[in-house]
């Protein structure tokens, strides 16, 4: 396997790509190598390494790097970077055994301008290109792979072993408690792989693009980048946003801890700033990009009230955006990188104001999966998003050989177990739903490409994927981590329960999280209990936290309960069980996750694809088991669509849909143009406003134009 390249940001930019290059043309030499990182806390401040390369072989060999013909004191700067990078590692207990430091580290100084080596004194040496092979072949052997030391050595190095940690110390008593699987789940999470650092430490003069499918670590990703942006670059203004308010501590958190560990110092919150998108006039917490964005260009602001009354109901956020973009000319640029997690609950008018309030570097960074989506569209491709220059040139277009950087796809999953994933997205895409008509088949939405699929993690273990074939796609070990699931039986990690009414279901779950807290050794922060229709959460949760509070049973309603920052509650006398619609449980992830009132996704309704989105979302909230439950005829459908996924050994089975039946689906990653998108949903927002209005009686067919819905009727059942 070849050596991984993580490319990040110094300030010797031809030696790095030399280096770079030397070792991309060879083979049999494995490990990692990182350009422009770590970077070190130290008692006179930052100490940024040139690059170093971790080797199951030869273990820790850290460059000196030469830009040009100036040599002077590459000694000391080896000895400095030695010094400083043991001092680190050392504070790793897994990597010290008695006194002595489980890696060796050896440093070379690297001057790509050389054409000849350099001994300095005390042994000392400064490489050419042409002699780097040689030196490095010197390094005596060391086998890493003893007691998985590489691995422990990569988690310490990338500073994320106190980041996935949990937010307070867990209580064990017993080895096979649900407590104690989740601590040792937590605790094996502690390396990233080679696309997330990638991720994280590749900086892109331009737009970069991260999708991943849930639980891929987007989130961790994008909170890492920052910080090491603003470590690399202190001077850099940057800021974070998303669509889920309760991510904004979650930024914060793992930012703070990412620079303190990595730079030994608390980050300057003047620099780096966690944003809401929309944002408001008052303290800095209200603060939001759009906000700012007026602001700064003397552009007229909107509150969702006044957007709704100025641009109608339905596209508030969509309308404010454009509206600000068509007002200003050139626009004042505040920002050297913005970073926006959740994008595909954006309108893409909101990343094209952030690309107009960067810098002329254009550092912008998106992160997105569309199954997630809570709106039912798709995020357009880049070309459509950014628009053209004069020239009618795109401002970004990703696939290009030269920009093969700015294009990340994230297919390994480290939240749910393969059982986990497979089910949300067997739901999802609507897999084994049966049809309702003889007109239709049960996907619910497809990829647009078939191999979409195995970028997402995907192998076709029967069939072919093509058109009009049955295929049946598999996770493997190497996407789907097999620790994931291990720790309990397949009929534990996911289970589907229906009941006869809404007092059976409360009882199912109080008795259940009874036993979580009381015997399975879980904490309140530990569960989270998901209502997938947003609109009727706070009635619908009622019953159930009642009947927590009389078992002596603390519960919240995110973002009711607590301030919308807030998702989680803990603290020695604060524990709490979440409970939250669906829009606030984005983001959050938890050991065990109840999904209740489940049969509202499975509705026949035109917004199929939105219903079925939250429950695919609500699923990939969990790090170890799930629940769904619901009532009546709708969850008994659910139940035996999952009972047939079951038989299928947690496999994805089908035949994928030609191109007619997938013109009448939703198409994941379909390109569409603005005036497109703005046609279709302003379509299905009038149509649901006049259903909405037959429903409750605000409307009566009669009062309709008998020509237009006669017409309407013979076209829809001319689709159907």
């Amino acid at each position: 396997m070849p050596v991984q390249i993580i490319q990040g940001t110094n300030d010797k930019p031809m030696a790095s790509e030399t280096l770079a290059r030397f070792f991309g043309e060879r083979d049999g030499w494995n490990g990692v190598l990182y350009l422009g990182y770590p970077i070190i806390g130290t008692s006179d401040g930052r100490f940024a390494i040139d690059a170093i390369w971790l080797s199951p072989d030869k273990g820790l060999i850290v460059f000196d790097m030469v830009e040009g013909l100036d040599s002077e004191g590459f000694e000391d700067r080896q000895d400095e970077s030695a010094n400083f990078l043991e001092a680190k590692l050392r504070t790793h207990r897994e990597l010290i055994q008695r006194r002595d430091l489980l890696v060796p580290i050896s440093t070379l100084s690297y001057g790509s301008a050389f054409t000849q080596n350099l001994d300095g004194e005390y042994g000392y040496q400064l490489v050419c290109e042409d002699g780097l092979a040689d030196a490095l072949n010197d390094i005596a052997e060391w086998d890493g792979q003893q007691e998985q030391i590489f691995d422990k050595a990569l988690s310490a190095i990338q500073s994320i072993s106190n980041i996935r940690k949990s937010r307070t110390r867990r209580s064990i008593t017993r080895p096979d408690s649900r407590g104690a699987k989740l601590k040792s789940l937590e605790g094996s999470i502690a390396t990233l792989d080679s696309r997330q650092s990638k991720a994280v430490i590749e900086t892109v003069y331009g737009v970069q693009r991260i999708r991943g499918l849930a639980g891929s670590g987007k989130t961790i990703v994008l909170a890492l980048k920052a910080a090491y942006l603003h470590s690399q670059h202190p001077d850099w203004q940057i800021a974070v946003t998303f669509n889920t308010r309760s991510l904004k501590g979650q930024f914060k958190r793992l930012i703070n801890t990412f620079c303190i560990e990595q730079a030994g110092e608390e980050p300057d919150w003047d620099k780096i700033k966690v944003l809401n998108a929309w944002g408001a006039p008052g303290d800095e917490s209200r603060n939001g990009v759009y906000y700012e964005f007026c602001v700064e260009n003397g552009l007229k602001y909107y509150d969702f009230g006044s957007a709704k009354d100025r641009f109608g109901k339905g596209e508030e956020f969509l309308s404010v955006c454009r509206s600000a973009l068509a007002e200003t000319g050139n626009s004042k640029h505040k920002y050297d990188v913005i970073l926006v997690d959740e994008a595909q609950d954006f309108p893409p008018d909101f990343l094209k104001l952030c690309y107009e309030f960067l810098s002329k570097e254009k550092r912008l960074v998106y992160a997105y999966d569309e199954l997630q989506s809570l709106a039912g569209e798709a995020l357009p491709a880049p070309e459509k998003i950014f628009g053209v220059d004069e020239e009618g040139k795109p401002l970004v277009s990703f696939g290009l050989e030269n920009d093969s950087r700015g294009d990340i796809l994230l297919s390994k999953c480290y939240r749910n177990s393969r059982p986990v994933l497979a089910t949300a997205h067997a739901f999802g895409f609507g897999i084994y739903r049966e049809p309702t008509n003889n007109n239709e088949i049960g996907l619910v939405q497809m990829f647009d490409h078939a191999s979409l699929w195995e970028d997402v993690g995907y192998v076709v273990s029967d069939g072919q994927l093509a058109e009009g074939e049955e295929v049946t796609l598999t996770r493997t070990k190497e996407t789907s981590p097999l620790f994931l699931e291990k720790h309990s039986s397949l009929d534990d990690l996911v289970q589907f329960h229906s009941f006869s009414d809404k007092d059976s279901q409360m009882r199912w779950v109080l008795e259940n999280i009874k036993k979580n807290l009381n015997e399975d050794e879980l904490r309140a922060e530990d569960i989270v209990v998901i209502n997938t229709n947003p609109f009727t959460t706070r009635e619908n949760v009622g019953s159930i936290r009642n009947a927590l509070f009389a078992e002596g049973i603390n519960s919240h309603l995110a973002g009711v309960d607590t301030d919308p920052d807030v998702f989680f509650k803990s603290g020695t006398g604060d524990e709490s069980v979440t409970f939250t619609g669906i829009f606030r449980a984005k983001g959050n992830e938890a050991g065990m996750v109840y999904i209740i009132n489940a049969e509202d996704c499975h509705s026949d309704q035109f917004n199929l694809e939105t219903l079925r989105n939250r429950l695919f979302t609500a699923i990939t909230r969990s790090k170890a088991w799930v629940r769904v439950l619901g009532v009546g005829s709708g969850m008994d459908q659910l139940v035996k669509e999952f009972e047939a996924l079951k038989a299928n050994n947690f496999e994805l089975k089908f035949t994928y849909p030609t191109e007619g039946q997938r013109g009448k689906l939703r198409v994941v990653h379909r390109d569409m143009s603005k005036t497109s998108m703005m046609k279709v949903s302003n379509s299905e927002q009038s149509l649901g406003t006049i259903l909405a209005q037959l429903e409750n009686g605000e409307l009566n067919l009669e009062d309709l134009n008998p020509d237009i819905v006669a017409k309407l009727k013979r076209t829809l059942e001319g689709n159907l």
